[in-house]
């Protein structure tokens, strides 16, 4: 695994951490606490590529590769996890497409998400999270297409998209085998968004419901073959697990460092804590953890370049492993503060919230912890 990085890509880090510093990080408290999404900075990071980044060029894209997408969305969420998550939502949207679609819907459906449209990816549903066998959303077949009925719920971006990636069965008895994916838009009759969740973390992302009604998709939107969408859906995670990890890591050092800070400036029993070994074995067991957690990215993210092989224990690794150290970090960094990390006036309890979603969103961490077992018994055969 490679430990220095390109040019470009320091360039590009650099690039994306001005950015979080200068347009991020001052906005984040204010659409935190009003529990919105801001909009046209969600718009500019999509016309500045940010959340395009895998995208090829031809299509609009940045045309980067995953690991040096990686490194760019840890400098999002460095600045905010909520507002870095509403512009990701647009990869996660465009992964099937990419993949899996054909090239007239990656000319229509692509380059419009570099130019401020937005995507939602719509898997979960209420009787459906980790168990994707259990969606019952249903795709009728008709003449010319399909009728979509039923509803999604926990959609990023769902009450601000232009377009919607929708998993969806077409037989409701046989699970898992006859998931299908369509591309549907916005505008579509029959569509609508429901209730806009209101979240314990990420709170300047969009969260809602989006219900299906007799919603007509014509056949040239089905995504890949007709009952190919479970696979459609677990390779999309696949690359898109390390992006999660990436954005968890970027919250674990945001906390790191403030904790950090504090420790050098706040003075009890007349000197700073940081002086104190109980403060200097907390922060050393975060930095720790912290490194661990953005190695095991930058492994699941190279293996996925290097596009060899499955790389679905890599990429749970990733995202377990950050997720778990983003919780513990902003904890621990929460209890290096003390009551100031506990007030609402530092962004430390906000990191915490924020950080609480990576273990759940995408897979919840034990189930990462099912595939990775999976694929430590496959290597052993």
């Amino acid at each position: 695994m490679p430990f220095k990085l390109s040019s470009e890509q320091e360039v590009m880090q650099k690039v994306a951490r001005e950015y979080a510093e200068n347009k991020i990080r001052p906005i984040a408290a204010k659409y935190d606490e009003a529990e919105e999404t801001p909009l046209e900075i969600i718009k500019e990071m999509s016309r500045l590529g940010f959340s395009t980044l895998t995208i090829p060029e031809e299509y609009g894209g940045g045309g980067v590769d995953a690991l040096t997408a990686c490194l760019v969305i840890e400098e999002l969420a460095w600045g905010c996890a909520g507002i870095t998550t509403s512009a990701t939502a647009n990869s996660l949207a465009a992964y099937p497409i990419l993949l899996f679609g054909n090239e007239e819907q990656k000319k229509k459906y692509l380059p419009p998400l570099s130019n401020g449209k937005l995507a939602a990816f719509c898997l979960t549903e209420p009787g459906a999270g980790s168990d994707a066998g259990a969606i019952s959303t249903l795709a009728t077949p008709v003449d010319k297409g399909f009728i979509l009925n039923g509803n999604k719920c926990f959609i990023t971006n769902g009450g601000l998209a232009d377009y919607y990636t929708v998993f969806a069965t077409i037989d409701r008895k046989k699970g898992a085998r006859a998931l299908s994916a369509f591309i549907v838009d916005r505008n579509s009759p029959g569509l609508s968004v429901g209730k806009k969740e209101s979240k314990m973390g990420i709170r300047a992302s969009n969260t809602t419901e989006v219900i299906f009604e007799d919603v007509f998709v014509p056949e040239e939107n089905l995504l890949g073959k007709k009952y190919g969408g479970f696979r459609i859906a677990m390779t999309t995670l696949d690359l898109s697990r390390p992006i999660i990890g990436a954005l968890a890591v970027g919250i674990a050092r945001a906390a790191l460092e403030k904790a950090a800070q504090y420790s050098k400036e706040r003075v009890q029993f007349g000197k700073p804590i940081g002086h104190f070994q109980a403060i200097q074995l907390k922060l050393a067991e975060m930095a720790m953890r912290l490194e661990a957690a953005r190695m095991l990215v930058c492994r699941a993210a190279i293996l996925a370049d290097k596009k060899k092989g499955r790389i679905s224990g890599a990429s749970a690794m990733a995202k377990a492993y950050a997720g778990d150290t983003a919780m513990y970090v902003t904890t621990e960094a929460l209890q290096i503060m003390g009551g100031y990390g506990y007030m609402r006036d530092y962004p430390m309890e906000k990191y915490m919230r924020d950080a609480k979603i990576m273990q759940i969103y995408e897979g919840t961490n034990e189930i990462q912890k099912m595939i990775i077992a999976q694929d430590v018994l496959r290597s052993l055969k």
